[in-house]
């Protein structure tokens, strides 16, 4: 199985097509969110990829789980299971303007990917530690996905 990442622009095309195909109507599969606050909570996942929003450090125990998964989805290019816990900054479960937050989160898409292109991603991630540009782009990539099929697209 091929393991999509942001590296490559056809994948990075791919996401950016299906984030276009949403509408505020679209069906979820599983989850609270809906579609807007799905995509407010994926723009906000990204700036913390861009150093525009700074999670707050974890239990120890937590940092390892974050570490062996991070280490699994390579090793078994398998998706996010199902409501996973996320950090409270990054929880949104309050009214969102569709229209607005998909605009912003391709936006912010298009400011991640200059971030890759331009090698100005963190080196470290309160969950998953030490980054490289290639686990930001491949978990980036993950994060989008799983949302994205959550509502069918």
């Amino acid at each position: 199985m091929v393991k999509k990442s942001f590296k490559n622009p056809i994948y990075f095309q791919e996401i950016t097509n299906r984030i276009s195909k949403l509408t505020k109507d679209s069906p979820k599969k599983w989850g609270q969110m809906d579609v807007s606050q799905m995509l407010r909570h994926c723009d906000l996942v990204l700036q913390v990829a861009l150093k525009k929003i700074e999670l707050p450090p974890i239990n120890p125990v937590f940092k390892t789980i974050g570490v062996i998964t991070k280490v699994e989805m390579y090793v078994f290019n398998n998706g996010i299971p199902r409501n996973m816990p996320t950090f409270q900054k990054l929880i949104v479960n309050f009214e969102c303007d569709f229209d607005e937050s998909k605009t912003n989160l391709l936006k912010t898409l298009e400011e991640f990917r200059a971030a890759c292109q331009n090698k100005t991603l963190p080196d470290h991630h309160r969950l998953f530690g030490t980054m490289t540009e290639k686990d930001w782009e491949f978990l980036e990539y993950k994060h989008l996905d799983h949302h994205l099929k959550q509502f069918n697209v």
